[in-house]
């Protein structure tokens, strides 16, 4: 069962708690593939409940050899670019996109078949179009300018050089729009503006890629991610953000990490109690959700399905055209 072309990509979309993890999986088990996760929080160790990261583990690749690499594996499925930096360090887009075009390189010499997949659009674009990030070294005197503005000034600045970014990103996170700015300075022409109007082109001549989008009511997604959160606080989320600050993350690095992090830190800096974090930070995850739907529908490739009855069956057929394989059954 092996693609025609070794190039082609899949990739799997969407807002937190859609289910894009279990359908990269499915896919991934009935074309031989491996997935690379485009989460900007769940490369790093220790962010376990608080990301949704798939429960996997480090298994040798070939346990007959103590020399052989290493790889994280859910459901007997390698997942690429997750569970590797330290949270106490910045991991950019830019430290991403070399692990994934790795990553990449390594399942296509292997004759796998490539699944991205995740929530963060500026990751999977970075990947899957020419955006020239790594071009892109701090710019110190800009930096130093900018460190004198107040989170809305950075926000409103955001917004006239790239209203696309302004309206994904976190809008109380100096550090990234500190970034944002700078990148959109450099690039010129906002990010979403080339994806929107087609005028990017894959990464490499030879990368075609197929982006399927997973689409919930937005009702119904605030509820999912409420009973997620719920179920998350149960499991240890808070235990999990105390364990971090033992290890030697601060309190200003866990805020910068945005969402649970932020909000638990506040609460165990008695800034915030358990009741008012838990709704505030379930109106975030909203707002977060909302942000991510707002930079996926920009980009008029992405074949969007709803949950349902048959709508695996319906990927996967999708998926067996765009790679051009025949298989004896599809479920």
């Amino acid at each position: 069962m092996k693609p025609m072309l070794s190039k082609k990509i899949i990739a799997v979309v969407g807002p937190t708690a859609s289910g894009k993890s279990d359908l990269a999986v499915a896919i991934a088990k009935r074309f031989s593939g491996e997935i690379i996760s485009a989460d900007s929080r769940q490369v790093y160790r220790g962010m376990d409940i608080g990301t949704g990261k798939v429960a996997g583990e480090w298994r040798m690749q070939n346990k007959n050899d103590s020399r052989s690499p290493k790889r994280f594996i859910y459901k007997n499925i390698p997942h690429h670019c997750i569970d590797i930096a330290s949270p106490k360090r910045i991991y950019t887009v830019a430290d991403f996109k070399k692990c994934a075009i790795s990553a990449m390189n390594d399942i296509t010499n292997r004759k796998k078949v490539t699944i991205l997949c995740g929530g963060t659009g500026f990751y999977i674009d970075a990947v899957l179009y020419n955006i020239p990030i790594p071009d892109i070294p701090p710019d110190k005197k800009l930096r130093y300018a900018l460190s004198k503005k107040t989170s809305g000034e950075l926000f409103a600045m955001l917004k006239k050089l790239d209203p696309g970014r302004a309206g994904t990103i976190d809008r109380k996170n100096p550090r990234r729009l500190v970034r944002a700015i700078e990148i959109s300075r450099a690039i010129g022409t906002p990010a979403y503006q080339l994806v929107r109007t087609g005028r990017i082109r894959p990464q490499t001549g030879h990368l075609e890629p197929l982006l399927i989008g997973i689409r919930i009511p937005k009702k119904e997604l605030y509820k999912k991610i409420d009973i997620r959160l719920e179920k998350r606080i149960r499991q240890g989320m808070i235990r999990e953000v105390k364990k971090l600050l033992e290890k030697g993350a601060s309190f200003k690095r866990l805020y910068a990490l945005g969402l649970e992090y932020r909000f638990v830190s506040l609460y165990l800096a008695g800034k915030l109690t358990k009741r008012e974090m838990t709704e505030q930070l379930k109106n975030a995850i909203h707002r977060y959700a909302k942000r991510q739907m707002a930079w996926f529908k920009r980009n008029k490739n992405i074949h969007w399905v709803s949950p349902g009855n048959g709508t695996e069956r319906l990927v996967i057929g999708r998926v067996r055209r765009f790679l051009k394989i025949r298989l004896k059954k599809i479920i």
